[in-house]
């Protein structure tokens, strides 16, 4: 495909309009939205889909051995997936941009790939200490929603990171601030706000299911990982206790995956004790495969994780 011209969105005026045409998704997605597709409709009938997290990818794309507008072509051609999780990191500068953002959809929709959700980094604490620092880190995660909108995305991934030396229970409250503020956002949008357990206090799955029940929105919910459970200190949480707590919010699962024995098992996570976790929980979406590991290239690793996911899920049926 030639490249085309690529342009940014100026003031208010274009970001209306971007936010417009993002709009017209809005009877498309309905309840599914803000459920995360929970159920068996968004996966041809099966316990479960199983999607691609962009950061499988995180080593390929950052050597620039591959265009992550060509994600999605990827994703199906290369594996046969056809949902993916998007992460900002690779397109950091492009939140506004409308002709860019156009070029993901486009692609994505012409390989029969879904967009699910943007996973957002480095935006800022939604749960910083300092008011103005926290307002301002949900102001700096709106263009991501809007961004996910225009894809057609159910969610926004956050980090419910804190600042400062407060307690647990402070700590759980200032959180609940920041993503309590950006849910409000999102609802207008049609949007889901999820939180990862992604170190420190999120990967205390008791203190990120406080903070769930203190935001109390609908559209505000987790995407448990099955693999980052690292509380800080040289602690672990308990990866399977952690992902039981926060199933009850989730409406995305990440499963993460590092390294396999001789038949084809993950070697950290047994995934068919977590998979009825999650089951059990009454979830019916999207499982994203994120493949960290270094023994086997990422090609050869999302390959495995799928087998094992596919594997897995003829068993419970």
């Amino acid at each position: 495909m030639a490249t085309q011209k690529i342009k940014t969105m100026n003031h208010n005026t274009n970001r209306r309009e971007f936010l417009k045409s993002a709009s017209l998704a809005v009877g498309a997605l309905g309840a599914t939205a803000l459920t995360g597709c929970r159920t068996a409709a968004c996966c041809g009938g099966q316990l479960y889909g199983i999607s691609l997290a962009q950061w499988s990818l995180h080593k390929t794309l950052f050597a620039k051995k591959l265009d992550p507008l060509d994600f999605a072509k990827a994703t199906r051609e290369e594996f046969g997936i056809d949902a993916v999780e998007y992460v900002n990191q690779f397109f950091k500068d492009k939140a506004n941009d409308e002709a860019y953002l156009g070029q993901l959809k486009s692609r994505a929709a012409d390989h029969g790939v879904e967009s699910l959700l943007i996973m957002v980094d480095g935006e800022g604490s939604l749960g910083h200490a300092d008011t103005a620092e926290r307002n301002k880190a949900v102001l700096n995660h709106h263009k991501w929603a809007d961004a996910a909108k225009f894809l057609g995305c159910h969610s926004i991934r956050v980090n419910a990171a804190t600042t400062g030396n407060g307690s647990f229970d402070e700590k759980q409250k200032l959180a609940a601030d920041g993503l309590g503020s950006l849910s409000e956002y999102g609802a207008k949008l049609g949007l889901n706000v999820i939180v990862e357990n992604h170190g420190g206090l999120s990967s205390n799955g008791a203190w990120l299911a406080g903070v769930m029940k203190l935001v109390d929105k609908e559209n505000c919910g987790t995407l448990p990982d099955f693999g980052n459970f690292n509380i800080g200190g040289g602690k672990m949480y308990d990866r399977y206790k952690g992902v039981a707590e926060l199933m009850p919010f989730a409406k995305a699962v990440s499963a993460k995956s590092h390294d396999f024995d001789a038949d084809g098992n993950e070697t950290h996570t047994d995934y068919r004790r977590m998979m009825r976790i999650v089951l059990d929980a009454g979830y019916r979406g999207y499982v994203g495969i994120e493949y960290e590991g270094g023994k086997v290239d990422a090609y050869k690793g999302i390959d495995l994780t799928k087998a094992l996911l596919e594997r897995v899920r003829d068993e419970l049926s």
